[in-house]
């Protein structure tokens, strides 16, 4: 914790007096242009990946970067991805896996997850990932497969279903390398990695 104060400290000195303007602004302002949809791993920093400042990004973390398909039931992801969409107007929306994953390496590699029921019931949400990845074991093939999984949930969304065919947003699927830094695009299917921009 007192790494936690000490930081907390460093940031009102140093932090934002220097971007005092912009938090000035983000007073009144909340307008980000991206939905970034990441792992809850504490490795993967949004902000710190793509260099955007404060008010640039609204992010949403989920073990797995898991993203339910659209139920009438409410829950945290769906009422975050609506507010995002619907309500702010973001343009484009991310949907960011990583190497190293823990979840996908559960998954992958049948780890046992009996004492982490609560886990294990949210990793359902990767069945269809799973189903779509032909090499057992293979943990960035899931991986991959995982974050084109979720956009496809993610389109499942009546937000995003209507951003999409209103033509007001874009979909975008990311893998982040964190022992390398690189960030590949996943493009549609059958046609070859990119980088992304």
């Amino acid at each position: 914790m007192q790494n936690l104060a000490e930081g907390v400290a460093r940031f009102q000195r140093d932090v934002f007096p220097a971007k005092a303007e912009l938090f000035a602004h983000l007073a009144t302002h909340h307008t980000p242009h991206t939905l970034f949809i990441s792992c809850s791993d504490a490795r993967v920093v949004p902000e710190l990946i793509t260099g955007c400042e404060p008010g640039d990004l609204f992010v949403v973390r989920t073990a797995g970067n898991l993203v339910p398909a659209y139920t009438a039931d409410a829950d945290g992801v769906a009422a975050s991805i609506e507010y995002a969409v619907a309500v702010l107007g973001v343009t484009d929306i991310v949907v960011c896996g990583h190497s190293a994953c823990g979840a996908m390496t559960a998954l992958a590699r049948g780890h046992d997850l009996i004492d982490a029921p609560a886990v294990a019931t949210w990793l359902r949400h990767a069945d269809a990932s799973q189903a779509r990845t032909t090499a057992p074991g293979d943990v960035m093939g899931l991986v991959r497969q995982n974050v084109l999984a979720q956009l496809v949930n993610l389109a499942t969304h009546p937000s995003v279903a209507r951003a999409l065919a209103e033509q007001k947003a874009t979909l975008h699927g990311w893998v982040y390398d964190i022992g390398t830094g690189h960030v590949e695009e996943l493009p549609p299917v059958g046609t070859g990695p990119a980088l992304a921009a």
